[in-house]
This record gives structure tokens, C-alpha cells and sequence, in this order.
């Protein structure tokens, strides 16, 4: 394995030093087989269809609730994060599958390995996408499902800093939200729809979907978002496509 890259190691200690925190805080929210920071069930979703009997990799695992959740339905799950303190939680959780310590652009796992490769609100969220495409690329096999959760162009535009919120203002670029450093100190990665699409065909990938989730009006969330919001904007983007 290479050297982590700047923005990797700097996750890595961000993740580290934060991770007891943050499982405590979204204890409640984190359930499983539930995609975003509003917990919309896969089973409504049907992002990654049937599991059973399949390789699945998750990209930035966390503490592995989603990972546990789908081994549960049959799926031989593989959990990866870049930071070791995540892990710990996921093996505190009960996951008794293969975990992974290793950024997401540089995994020490064969070609062709796995018939899934999905994450939400992980590696495709705190990893550079032109080093972590590829590589989810090369851990499918050929008609392998890669799905990835994150944060659309409108949660980053639409934030206003000094209120911390999402308003109905557009407060920076769309063009400018590749790279984001988080106040905390982490790195996140935005890309617009258009250069997702041109990144994910020049890997291989036929796109399939961009389901972009939408909450119940009575929906509740422990991630600070404004429910109402949600429901007029898309604050998340699930990209679904194939290996082809």
C-alpha cells in the first residue's frame, strides 16, 4: 500500500479523534439498512436489490451498521474505513465479518473481488472521487453494482455559514465544490451531476439511477437538517450504476 495522501491522513485523524462523539450522538439514527441522514429503508429504496449470496464491500463503514444489517439478509460482507476507531465501534456492534483499516482510494483487497461496492456518507463523501472511482472499479466484477450516497450539489450551495443551515439562497458556486474543508478539520468531496456522470462512464460504468431521496414530512433526523428543506431540494444524491 502507498502513502496516504494529504487529505486521507487528515480524515484519518479527523475520524479518529471524532468517532466516539459521533457514534453517540446519531446512535438513534444509524439503524442498519437505512440510506442517509434521514434513514430512508433500503427495502423502500431498492438501491442495491437482492444481496444474498453476494460479495459486498462497504466503503467507509463506520462502525458498520449498514454492513450488519445486510449480512444478516445473506450478503458476505467486507467493511473497510480509514480510521481504526471506527472500526472498534463495528467490532463493538458485533460485526463478524472481515473489517478493513485502509483509505478507500487504495484498498489491499484482488481485483474482481466483490459483486457490490456501495457506502453512505462514506468513502465517496471523504475521499477524493478521481482516486476512489477507480478503485471501487477495480475491486468489482464485471456486472457488479456500485452504489454511493452523498450529499448533493444543493446541501453545499445552499448552506449559509452563519446561520449553519440550508436556506433558499445560493450562497457559493456549483462549479466550486470539489473540495470542501469541514470546519472541524475533515475533508468532503462534491462533484456536479454532470462530472459524476463523465467520472463514473470513464471507469467503466453505465449509470442506472440517481435516486435523490426525499424524507416524510414527519421524518427526524439527529444530522441537523431542516426536514422541510429536504422535502423542496434534494439534499442527497444516490448514484446506482454498473460495472459494464
Amino acid at each position: 500500500m502507498s502513502e496516504l495522501s494529504g487529505d486521507a491522513a487528515a480524515n484519518r485523524a479527523y475520524w479518529d479523534s471524532w468517532s466516539d462523539e459521533y457514534q453517540q450522538r446519531h446512535a438513534q439514527t444509524l439503524r442498519g439498512a437505512a440510506w442517509g441522514v434521514w434513514q430512508i429503508p433500503e427495502a423502500e429504496v431498492h438501491a442495491l436489490g437482492e444481496v444474498s449470496g453476494k460479495d459486498v464491500l462497504e466503503l467507509g463503514c463506520g462502525a458498520a451498521q449498514w454492513s450488519i444489517a445486510l449480512a444478516r439478509l445473506g450478503a458476505r460482507c467486507v467493511g473497510l474505513d480509514n480510521s481504526e476507531r471506527q472500526l472498534e465501534h463495528a467490532r463493538a456492534a458485533g460485526a463478524d465479518f472481515p473489517l478493513v483499516h485502509a483509505a478507500a482510494d487504495d484498498v489491499p483487497l484482488p481485483d474482481a473481488s466483490f459483486d457490490v461496492v456501495f457506502s453512505d456518507h462514506g468513502a465517496f463523501s471523504w475521499g477524493d472521487p478521481y482516486r476512489v472511482t477507480p478503485e471501487a472499479a477495480r475491486l468489482l466484477r464485471l456486472g457488479g453494482l456500485l452504489a454511493f450516497n452523498i450529499s448533493s450539489p444543493f446541501d453545499l450551495i445552499c448552506w449559509d455559514d452563519e446561520a449553519d443551515a440550508a436556506s433558499d439562497r445560493l450562497h457559493r458556486s456549483y462549479f466550486d465544490t470539489i473540495r470542501f474543508e469541514e470546519s472541524e478539520g475533515g475533508v468532503t468531496f462534491t462533484l456536479p451531476y454532470g462530472e459524476w456522470i463523465r467520472l463514473l462512464r470513464a471507469n467503466g460504468f453505465a449509470v442506472e439511477a440517481l435516486i435523490e431521496l426525499r424524507p416524510p414530512p414527519d421524518a427526524v433526523s439527529t444530522y441537523g437538517r431542516d426536514v422541510d428543506w429536504s422535502r423542496r431540494w434534494p439534499g442527497e444524491s444516490l448514484w446506482v450504476s454498473r460495472k459494464q
